[in-house]
């Protein structure tokens, strides 16, 4: 499986086995409609250390129509019910004359930005702000002329797979290919809001990686006891290369997403978390290291517990396996008991073999 590689304002960055998981903070709407509170967003993401900063393009007509009719009426999720598809679309969209100069005030940070486009206008429109990365949402997985149309572009995509099942997201990530994508990576998502951690089932997450042979992470809606950061962690566990997280500045403050976004300390708990987990996975490696050696003298080892003549023989009366571990290993016993002391020896001497005859 070849690393996932995309361009960012720090230079080329790998993603994949070995790398550092790539973490993404979704603003999505929960900015309000202030462009101020969005670049304060931006800040507060920069500043918890997170990778890249993802915004969403649409407007609630290239989503839907204005239509009150009961197929329009959204009555699932507990942060969406009450509002038709329209409303709930005009109030969470981030305007487009934002767009360019978010992701200019991103890269002046230091960090990525980049955006999900929800139809073909929206590409062009992303294409014509030089984005380095494509985002497909979890629900836009079955519209392949979407996908053909960001495929295209031949930039790297991720894409949520939420409901989409095997057959679907093989066939999504086949026509993102097929269309010159150069990588894709699949983040399992369950697409409730927000998600229980009993819904999660993060055993997908290597599955994915291991069937596709593509890179895997996770789309992650879940709130739990710790902030929100027990999911992610078990996911770089189980080989996650990549989280999105929702963030807000706020909940309180409301909004289409802020029940189920971080909010900046928790965001910064998160990264931080994640970083040491990683450090804690590491790699297979059996050697001993150096905080573990300096303790290695709490080990047992083979030493003189009453004193000995030179000459006199070496007997499980006059030497033992005890700690610390300053003389020979207690592996060397067998060979030393019968073996006779080249000098006179104290006890509570470490045996080595210069203190014993050949």
């Amino acid at each position: 499986m070849e690393s996932f590689i995309i361009k960012t304002p720090k230079g080329n960055r790998k993603i994949g086995p070995g790398e550092p998981c790539f973490i993404i903070a979704e603003m999505s709407g929960n900015h309000n409609h202030s462009y101020e509170k969005a670049l304060k967003i931006i800040d507060a993401a920069v500043e918890a250390g997170v990778d890249a900063i993802k915004i969403q393009t649409y407007t609630a007509d290239t989503l839907t129509i204005d239509c009150d009719k009961e197929y329009f009426q959204v009555k699932v999720n507990d942060a969406w019910a009450g509002n038709t598809l329209y409303k709930l679309y005009e109030m969470a969209y981030t305007p487009w004359d934002w767009q360019p100069k978010l992701k200019k005030y991103a890269e002046e940070k230091g960090v990525l930005l980049f955006s999900t486009p929800f139809d073909n206008t929206a590409v062009d429109f992303l294409e014509d702000m030089d984005i380095s990365l494509y985002k497909v949402a979890s629900f836009e997985t079955g519209d392949l002329e979407l996908l053909q149309k960001i495929g295209s572009t031949k930039k790297p995509v991720i894409m949520s797979r939420g409901m989409t099942g095997l057959e679907e997201l093989e066939l999504a990530i086949k026509t993102l290919k097929d269309a010159g994508a150069p990588q894709v990576a699949v983040l399992h998502c369950v697409s409730s809001y927000p998600a229980t951690p009993e819904q999660m089932n993060l055993s997908i997450i290597p599955d994915i990686a291991k069937r596709f042979e593509i890179i895997s992470g996770l789309s992650d809606h879940s709130m739990d006891s710790l902030g929100g950061v027990v999911v992610p962690l078990i996911s770089v566990a189980l080989g996650a290369s990549i989280i999105e997280k929702h963030f807000t500045l706020d909940r309180s403050e409301g909004g289409p997403d802020a029940a189920f976004s971080l909010e900046p300390k928790e965001m910064k708990q998160l990264v931080k978390a994640v970083r040491d987990a990683e450090a804690a996975i590491g790699r297979p490696n059996y050697e001993i290291g150096k905080k573990e050696s300096e303790n290695k003298v709490f080990r047992r080892s083979i030493f003189v517990i009453k004193d000995i003549k030179a000459g006199e023989e070496l007997t499980r009366e006059n030497i033992r396996v005890i700690r610390p571990g300053y003389g020979l290993e207690p592996k060397e016993l067998p060979e030393v008991l019968g073996k006779k002391a080249k000098q006179n020896i104290e006890r509570g001497t470490p045996l080595s073999w210069d203190l014993i005859e050949n």
